[in-house]
């Protein structure tokens, strides 16, 4: 079942409460694999444990890493949610964006902020879609564990009662060998690297700029060996450049 290849992927949950509460439901709609980022509590304490009630195999098995990268190493899709209106980043409702999950054959992720505040806009660039639960607007604030009920419920009816194809768009391109996340990572990060050394990049630029070719990578849904071209081509414009570049001399 495509289910079982979705995480969960709570960054750094404070309430044990909350954690429980959460394996409960995922066991409730068939979900499997929770990953927990640098926590902020005892995933495993009496709180969670009594929560699960009998999901405490979710809580033993969850998976706990120290950072949102680490969390989705293997996937090739994650979606990001939110509780706020966010100018860069276009938000879909759940019922429409999660079936995009479930199309892909290999791991996919889910991604929760803390309670109090979310997700920051940095860690929001992990992802590549990013959904808002639709709200009334007098009172839009949703528990954590709420919040991963509704997408969970989502994600199982998804899975029983599949969408019926949509017409063309951006997100339908999907490659028999499809780039994992934390690959693409490692292409941002020489990218950054390589821009800010030719001065492309400046400090006060390079958080925004970089986030808009996450962006445009995203919706280009590269293949493996794609990503492989591209870093090939920051590796031979780095060494181009430093190798026009005038040696430095010291000072008299």
């Amino acid at each position: 079942m495509p289910l079982t290849t979705i995480r969960i992927v709570l960054f750094e949950p404070a309430g044990p409460l909350n954690v429980g509460s959460i394996a409960r439901v995922m066991k409730n709609m068939g979900l499997q694999q929770l990953v927990l980022v640098n926590p902020q509590c005892d995933p495993l304490g009496p709180e969670a444990q009594q929560m699960a009630v009998h999901a405490q195999d979710i809580l033993a098995a969850a998976q706990i890493v120290p950072t949102l990268p680490a969390a989705l190493v293997g996937c090739d899709r994650a979606i990001a949610t939110t509780a706020r209106e966010r100018d860069e980043f276009p938000l879909e409702p759940p019922r429409q964006v999660l079936p995009w999950l479930l199309q892909s054959s290999t791991p996919t992720a889910l991604m929760f902020g803390r309670e109090d505040r979310g997700l920051s806009n940095l860690e929001l660039n992990y992802a590549q879609r990013w959904l808002k639960i639709p709200v009334n607007p007098n009172y839009s604030s949703l528990n954590l564990a709420q919040a991963v009920s509704i997408c969970c419920y989502e994600l199982h009816q998804a899975n029983i009662h599949p969408p019926a194809p949509s017409s063309l768009n951006l997100w339908e391109r999907s490659p028999a060998n499809p780039a994992t996340l934390d690959q693409l990572e490692g292409y941002y990060q020489d990218l950054e690297s390589l821009l800010g050394e030719i001065g492309y990049l400046q400090p006060h630029t390079a958080v925004a700029r970089m986030a808009k070719f996450r962006q445009l990578y995203n919706r280009a849904a590269l293949a493996m060996e794609e990503v492989a071209l591209l870093r090939g081509i920051v590796r031979q414009t780095r060494w181009a450049a430093r190798r026009s570049s005038p040696p430095k001399t010291d000072s008299p």
